[in-house]
Protein backbone atom coordinates (compact mmCIF):
# COMPACT_ATOMS: atom_id res chain seq x y z
CA UNK A 1 0.00 0.00 0.00
CA UNK A 2 1.10 3.07 -0.95
CA UNK A 3 2.11 6.10 1.82
CA UNK A 4 0.34 9.37 1.30
CA UNK A 5 2.56 10.83 4.60
CA UNK A 6 5.85 9.35 5.98
CA UNK A 7 7.19 10.63 9.38
CA UNK A 8 10.81 9.96 10.12
CA UNK A 9 12.84 10.97 13.66
CA UNK A 10 10.08 14.28 13.73
CA UNK A 11 11.47 16.80 16.71
CA UNK A 12 10.64 20.17 17.73
CA UNK A 13 11.45 22.06 20.52
CA UNK A 14 10.87 25.60 21.67
CA UNK A 15 14.14 26.51 24.11
CA UNK A 16 14.47 23.97 26.43
CA UNK A 17 10.87 22.34 25.99
CA UNK A 18 10.49 19.49 23.77
CA UNK A 19 7.02 19.72 22.24
CA UNK A 20 8.27 16.64 19.85
CA UNK A 21 10.88 13.93 20.52
CA UNK A 22 11.36 12.11 17.65
CA UNK A 23 8.65 10.17 16.27
CA UNK A 24 8.27 7.77 13.30
CA UNK A 25 5.06 6.82 11.24
CA UNK A 26 3.27 6.92 7.93
CA UNK A 27 -0.38 7.12 6.59
CA UNK A 28 -1.51 5.16 3.83
CA UNK A 29 -3.28 6.23 0.80
CA UNK A 30 -7.22 6.49 0.96
CA UNK A 31 -7.02 5.32 4.45
CA UNK A 32 -8.78 7.12 7.44
CA UNK A 33 -5.80 7.92 10.07
CA UNK A 34 -6.54 9.22 13.56
CA UNK A 35 -3.96 11.23 15.23
CA UNK A 36 -4.62 11.62 19.17
CA UNK A 37 -3.23 13.04 22.46
CA UNK A 38 -4.43 14.78 25.37
CA UNK A 39 -3.71 18.57 25.38
CA UNK A 40 0.13 19.01 25.84
CA UNK A 41 1.12 15.93 24.29
CA UNK A 42 2.87 17.23 21.08
CA UNK A 43 -0.31 16.95 18.61
CA UNK A 44 -0.76 19.97 16.94
CA UNK A 45 2.85 20.82 16.29
CA UNK A 46 2.98 17.72 14.67
CA UNK A 47 0.43 18.48 12.42
CA UNK A 48 1.36 22.17 12.30
CA UNK A 49 4.61 20.74 10.61
CA UNK A 50 3.50 18.20 8.62
CA UNK A 51 0.93 20.99 7.20
CA UNK A 52 4.36 22.68 6.28
CA UNK A 53 2.97 25.88 8.71
CA UNK A 54 5.86 25.32 11.39
CA UNK A 55 9.75 24.41 10.30
CA UNK A 56 10.70 21.10 11.89
CA UNK A 57 14.52 21.54 13.58
CA UNK A 58 15.15 17.81 13.16
CA UNK A 59 13.66 14.81 10.94
CA UNK A 60 12.06 14.38 7.77
CA UNK A 61 8.19 14.53 6.26
CA UNK A 62 7.16 13.29 3.11
CA UNK A 63 3.77 14.15 1.65
CA UNK A 64 2.62 12.46 -1.72
CA UNK A 65 6.67 11.61 -2.47
CA UNK A 66 7.34 15.67 -1.67
CA UNK A 67 9.77 16.83 1.17
CA UNK A 68 8.67 19.31 3.77
CA UNK A 69 11.05 22.11 3.82
CA UNK A 70 11.73 21.66 -0.13
CA UNK A 71 8.58 21.21 -2.00
CA UNK A 72 5.93 23.26 0.31
CA UNK A 73 4.26 25.07 -2.29
CA UNK A 74 3.24 21.60 -4.25
CA UNK A 75 2.56 19.97 -0.54
CA UNK A 76 0.14 22.36 -0.34
CA UNK A 77 -1.69 21.77 -3.74
CA UNK A 78 -2.30 18.29 -2.32
CA UNK A 79 -3.62 18.58 0.88
CA UNK A 80 -6.55 20.80 2.29
CA UNK A 81 -7.13 21.53 6.17
CA UNK A 82 -10.11 22.26 7.86
CA UNK A 83 -9.03 24.14 11.39
CA UNK A 84 -11.21 23.97 14.70
CA UNK A 85 -12.03 27.64 13.84
CA UNK A 86 -13.44 29.19 10.68
CA UNK A 87 -11.55 30.90 8.39
CA UNK A 88 -14.85 32.18 5.85
CA UNK A 89 -16.47 35.58 6.54
CA UNK A 90 -19.64 35.30 8.37
CA UNK A 91 -21.09 38.88 6.47
CA UNK A 92 -20.67 36.86 2.86
CA UNK A 93 -23.05 34.20 1.38
CA UNK A 94 -21.57 30.75 1.68
CA UNK A 95 -21.45 31.01 -2.44
CA UNK A 96 -19.62 34.32 -2.12
CA UNK A 97 -17.25 32.50 0.88
CA UNK A 98 -16.36 29.82 -1.76
CA UNK A 99 -16.16 32.05 -4.81
CA UNK A 100 -13.52 34.02 -2.93
CA UNK A 101 -11.70 31.03 -1.86
CA UNK A 102 -11.44 29.36 -5.13
CA UNK A 103 -10.26 32.55 -6.38
CA UNK A 104 -6.95 31.92 -5.03
CA UNK A 105 -6.28 29.20 -6.89
CA UNK A 106 -6.39 30.99 -10.53
CA UNK A 107 -9.41 29.44 -12.28
CA UNK A 108 -11.24 31.06 -14.82
CA UNK A 109 -14.74 32.81 -14.49
CA UNK A 110 -16.21 29.44 -16.12
CA UNK A 111 -14.31 26.68 -14.32
CA UNK A 112 -14.37 28.69 -11.08
CA UNK A 113 -18.02 28.92 -11.13
CA UNK A 114 -18.13 25.39 -12.04
CA UNK A 115 -15.64 24.37 -9.33
CA UNK A 116 -17.65 25.87 -6.77
CA UNK A 117 -20.93 24.35 -7.77
CA UNK A 118 -19.22 20.78 -8.08
CA UNK A 119 -17.93 21.57 -4.27
CA UNK A 120 -21.12 22.53 -2.60
CA UNK A 121 -22.90 19.71 -4.50
CA UNK A 122 -20.28 17.37 -3.16
CA UNK A 123 -20.62 18.18 0.35
CA UNK A 124 -24.20 18.83 0.29
CA UNK A 125 -24.65 22.09 0.74
CA UNK A 126 -26.34 23.76 -2.50
CA UNK A 127 -29.33 24.96 -0.91
CA UNK A 128 -27.59 27.07 1.28
CA UNK A 129 -25.40 28.78 -1.29
CA UNK A 130 -27.49 32.57 -0.62
CA UNK A 131 -27.35 32.31 3.08
CA UNK A 132 -25.34 34.20 5.11
CA UNK A 133 -22.62 32.20 6.82
CA UNK A 134 -22.87 34.02 9.58
CA UNK A 135 -26.14 32.88 10.20
CA UNK A 136 -26.45 29.09 9.81
CA UNK A 137 -26.07 26.85 12.18
CA UNK A 138 -22.85 24.27 13.57
CA UNK A 139 -23.41 21.83 11.29
CA UNK A 140 -23.86 23.55 8.20
CA UNK A 141 -21.44 25.96 8.73
CA UNK A 142 -18.87 22.84 9.47
CA UNK A 143 -19.49 21.66 6.14
CA UNK A 144 -19.05 24.67 4.38
CA UNK A 145 -15.65 24.35 6.40
CA UNK A 146 -15.16 21.22 4.63
CA UNK A 147 -15.86 22.80 0.85
CA UNK A 148 -13.95 25.40 1.67
CA UNK A 149 -11.22 22.48 2.29
CA UNK A 150 -12.30 20.60 -0.71
CA UNK A 151 -12.41 22.97 -3.72
CA UNK A 152 -8.84 22.09 -5.14
CA UNK A 153 -9.38 18.86 -4.92
CA UNK A 154 -6.68 17.49 -2.37
CA UNK A 155 -5.32 14.03 -1.70
CA UNK A 156 -5.14 14.06 1.51
CA UNK A 157 -7.87 15.71 3.92
CA UNK A 158 -6.58 17.11 7.13
CA UNK A 159 -9.30 17.47 10.19
CA UNK A 160 -8.88 18.93 13.01
CA UNK A 161 -11.77 18.65 15.87
CA UNK A 162 -14.14 18.52 12.82
CA UNK A 163 -17.48 17.87 14.79
CA UNK A 164 -15.85 19.57 18.08
CA UNK A 165 -19.26 21.71 19.62
CA UNK A 166 -21.97 19.67 17.83
CA UNK A 167 -25.11 18.15 18.67
CA UNK A 168 -25.06 14.25 18.43
CA UNK A 169 -27.19 14.17 15.38
CA UNK A 170 -25.23 16.81 13.71
CA UNK A 171 -21.78 15.12 14.51
CA UNK A 172 -23.13 12.07 12.60
CA UNK A 173 -24.21 13.64 10.02
CA UNK A 174 -20.76 15.19 9.64
CA UNK A 175 -18.93 12.00 10.13
CA UNK A 176 -21.28 10.12 7.59
CA UNK A 177 -19.96 13.26 5.35
CA UNK A 178 -16.71 12.26 5.57
CA UNK A 179 -16.64 8.80 5.23
CA UNK A 180 -18.36 9.24 2.32
CA UNK A 181 -16.00 11.50 0.97
CA UNK A 182 -13.03 9.11 1.41
CA UNK A 183 -14.63 6.21 0.22
CA UNK A 184 -15.87 8.07 -3.31
CA UNK A 185 -12.71 10.55 -3.94
CA UNK A 186 -10.06 8.28 -2.36
CA UNK A 187 -9.30 10.83 -0.01
CA UNK A 188 -6.60 10.38 2.74
CA UNK A 189 -8.05 11.60 5.73
CA UNK A 190 -5.84 12.46 8.57
CA UNK A 191 -7.69 13.50 11.89
CA UNK A 192 -8.15 14.58 15.17
CA UNK A 193 -10.91 14.23 17.59
CA UNK A 194 -11.47 13.77 21.15
CA UNK A 195 -14.54 11.60 20.73
CA UNK A 196 -13.08 8.51 20.84
CA UNK A 197 -16.35 6.76 19.02
CA UNK A 198 -14.85 8.94 15.79
CA UNK A 199 -11.36 7.35 16.72
CA UNK A 200 -13.04 3.90 16.85
CA UNK A 201 -13.91 4.22 12.93
CA UNK A 202 -10.53 5.38 11.83
CA UNK A 203 -8.34 2.67 9.87
CA UNK A 204 -5.44 3.28 12.12
CA UNK A 205 -5.11 5.17 15.12
CA UNK A 206 -1.35 6.70 16.75
CA UNK A 207 -1.62 7.77 19.98
CA UNK A 208 1.06 10.52 20.68
CA UNK A 209 1.96 11.26 24.70
CA UNK A 210 4.48 14.30 25.94
CA UNK A 211 6.28 14.08 22.62
CA UNK A 212 6.30 10.27 21.75
CA UNK A 213 4.45 7.71 20.02
CA UNK A 214 3.37 5.72 23.10
CA UNK A 215 0.86 3.33 21.01
CA UNK A 216 -0.30 2.35 17.45
CA UNK A 217 -2.28 0.20 15.86
CA UNK A 218 -6.27 -0.59 14.56
CA UNK A 219 -8.81 0.22 16.84
CA UNK A 220 -9.41 -3.12 17.83
CA UNK A 221 -5.84 -3.82 18.18
CA UNK A 222 -5.82 -1.08 20.83
CA UNK A 223 -9.43 -1.98 22.67
CA UNK A 224 -7.68 -5.37 22.82
CA UNK A 225 -4.42 -4.50 24.41
CA UNK A 226 -4.86 -1.57 26.71
CA UNK A 227 -8.72 -1.66 27.20
CA UNK A 228 -10.59 -3.78 29.75
CA UNK A 229 -13.93 -5.49 29.55
CA UNK A 230 -15.83 -4.44 32.56
CA UNK A 231 -18.56 -6.60 34.76
CA UNK A 232 -21.33 -4.78 36.31
CA UNK A 233 -23.24 -6.89 39.16
CA UNK A 234 -26.97 -5.79 40.27
CA UNK A 235 -26.65 -6.37 43.74
CA UNK A 236 -29.77 -7.35 46.40
CA UNK A 237 -27.02 -7.26 48.67
CA UNK A 238 -23.83 -5.83 47.85
CA UNK A 239 -21.87 -6.47 51.16
CA UNK A 240 -22.55 -10.06 50.87
CA UNK A 241 -21.83 -10.22 47.45
CA UNK A 242 -18.67 -7.70 48.02
CA UNK A 243 -17.49 -10.41 50.64
CA UNK A 244 -17.92 -13.09 48.35
CA UNK A 245 -15.74 -10.98 45.14
CA UNK A 246 -12.71 -10.35 48.10
CA UNK A 247 -13.05 -14.32 48.61
CA UNK A 248 -12.15 -15.09 45.57
CA UNK A 249 -9.24 -12.55 45.16
CA UNK A 250 -10.89 -9.97 42.96
CA UNK A 251 -10.43 -6.24 42.48
CA UNK A 252 -13.62 -4.76 42.17
CA UNK A 253 -15.42 -1.12 43.12
CA UNK A 254 -18.28 -0.77 44.36
CA UNK A 255 -21.03 2.31 43.01
CA UNK A 256 -24.16 2.39 44.84
CA UNK A 257 -25.99 -1.28 44.53
CA UNK A 258 -23.77 -2.18 41.54
CA UNK A 259 -20.07 -3.87 42.14
CA UNK A 260 -17.88 -2.95 38.81
CA UNK A 261 -15.05 -5.49 38.42
CA UNK A 262 -12.54 -5.33 35.48
CA UNK A 263 -12.04 -8.92 32.78
CA UNK A 264 -8.80 -9.75 31.04
CA UNK A 265 -11.53 -11.56 28.61
CA UNK A 266 -15.41 -11.40 28.26
CA UNK A 267 -15.77 -15.41 29.26
CA UNK A 268 -14.17 -14.40 32.89
CA UNK A 269 -17.41 -13.09 33.55
CA UNK A 270 -19.60 -16.33 34.21
CA UNK A 271 -17.59 -18.46 36.71
CA UNK A 272 -18.15 -14.77 38.69
CA UNK A 273 -21.66 -14.50 38.06
CA UNK A 274 -22.26 -18.06 39.17
CA UNK A 275 -20.98 -18.16 42.33
CA UNK A 276 -22.70 -14.86 43.60
CA UNK A 277 -26.00 -15.07 41.52
CA UNK A 278 -28.32 -15.63 44.39
CA UNK A 279 -27.39 -11.79 45.52
CA UNK A 280 -28.36 -10.56 42.20
CA UNK A 281 -31.15 -9.37 40.23
CA UNK A 282 -28.96 -8.71 37.06
CA UNK A 283 -25.78 -8.33 35.15
CA UNK A 284 -23.51 -6.38 32.41
CA UNK A 285 -20.64 -6.96 30.66
CA UNK A 286 -19.41 -3.73 28.72
CA UNK A 287 -16.98 -4.97 26.25
CA UNK A 288 -14.13 -2.34 26.44
CA UNK A 289 -13.82 0.72 24.36
CA UNK A 290 -11.62 3.08 22.86
CA UNK A 291 -12.10 5.84 25.62
CA UNK A 292 -10.56 2.72 28.27
CA UNK A 293 -8.28 2.29 25.74
CA UNK A 294 -6.66 5.92 25.51
CA UNK A 295 -6.36 6.28 29.66
CA UNK A 296 -4.96 2.49 29.68
CA UNK A 297 -2.06 4.15 27.70
CA UNK A 298 -1.94 7.62 28.63
CA UNK A 299 -3.74 7.77 32.09
CA UNK A 300 -5.82 10.76 31.30
CA UNK A 301 -8.19 12.09 29.58
CA UNK A 302 -8.70 13.09 26.28
CA UNK A 303 -10.51 16.18 27.19
CA UNK A 304 -8.17 17.34 29.78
Amino acid sequence: MKHSIEVKGLKKSYGKIEAVKGINFYVEQGKLFAFLGPNGAGKSTSIDMICTFLKLDEGEIWIENLQVGKDDQKIREKIGVIFQDSLLDKELTVEENLICRASLYELKKKELRRTVEDTMRLVGIESLAKRFYGKLSGGQRRRCDIARGLLHRPKILFLDEPTTGLDPQTRKSIWEMIQRLQKEEGLTVFLTTHYMEEAAEADYVVVIDEGRIVAKGSPSYLKEKYAKDKLKLFCNNPEKVAAQIQWMGLDYETVGDQIWIKLSQTIEALPIVEKVKEGLYGFEVLAGTMDDAFIGITGKEIRD
